[in-house]
């Protein structure tokens, strides 16, 4: 058993381990208690009842939360003639095409999204080794493949996140930071369950979302009703 700090211990005595809260109370009280010398994220993790091993069964897509991340992210466009001057004048933090792709080959990573053109994934395809498990690299079905170069950079800039089920059949997506307002940070957490909600694949059969968990970087998970939660955004 770790030892625990002062202060963690101090969190767990204000929650009710055995409890599900509703999400805006989970939020609510993972918001209020963190404490850390630092503005700390806060998480929201979700456990389905998937297979990931399974295709049919993978769930993954993208979201722009309402209020954003608090997070501004770096991004790189790799792409070739217009498209560099079109994802520069949306705020691209560095835009190129084959010179960038030797530079991140070099070993270059420091940025915190890659977008290209279908045209360039020839080339960008050679990156898999080293943007893969970073879960940097680019893909249709995150959005970070394609002409609407400019769309794609202004969405990522405003807070746009992906999230996908890793292979226990979890989802970790961060919803904000600490230092946000309860009802926005209330907003980007419904606006993200209710995308994971709808994201069920055909395939699944019964319980879909098993437990929901709403915590800070350095806090203590809070549990939410889940079946309460759907409800919820059913009724909203």
């Amino acid at each position: 058993m770790p030892k625990r700090s002062k202060r963690y211990r101090e969190i767990q005595g204000k929650i009710d381990r055995e409890k599900q809260y509703s999400l805006a109370e989970a939020v609510e009280m993972a918001r209020s208690n963190a404490s850390a010398k630092f503005d700390e994220s806060l998480e929201m993790h979700v456990k389905l009842g998937v297979d990931p091993r399974h295709a049919d069964q993978q769930v993954r897509s993208t979201i722009v939360l309402p209020n954003g991340t608090g997070v501004t992210k770096k991004v790189v466009a790799i792409a070739a003639g217009e498209k560099i001057k079109e994802a520069e004048e949306a705020g691209a933090d560095i835009a190129g095409g084959e010179d960038l792709v030797k530079q991140i080959e070099g070993g270059w990573l420091d940025f915190d999204a890659v977008i290209t053109t279908p045209d360039m994934m020839k080339s960008v395809g050679k990156l898999g080794r080293v943007l893969g498990p970073r879960g940097m690299m680019p893909s249709a079905k995150a959005g970070t493949v394609t002409f609407d170069i400019a769309d794609a950079v202004k969405e990522i800039k405003a807070g746009k996140v992906e999230y996908r089920v890793d292979k226990f059949g979890i989802i970790h997506n961060a919803i904000g930071k600490a230092s946000f307002s309860t009802e926005a940070l209330v907003q980007n957490a419904r606006a993200l369950f209710d995308a994971i909600v709808k994201a069920r694949p055909a395939a699944v059969k019964g319980q879909y979302v098993r437990s929901l968990t709403v915590t800070s970087t350095m806090g203590v998970g809070v549990k939410v009703d889940p079946s309460a939660a759907q409800k919820e955004l059913v009724t909203e």
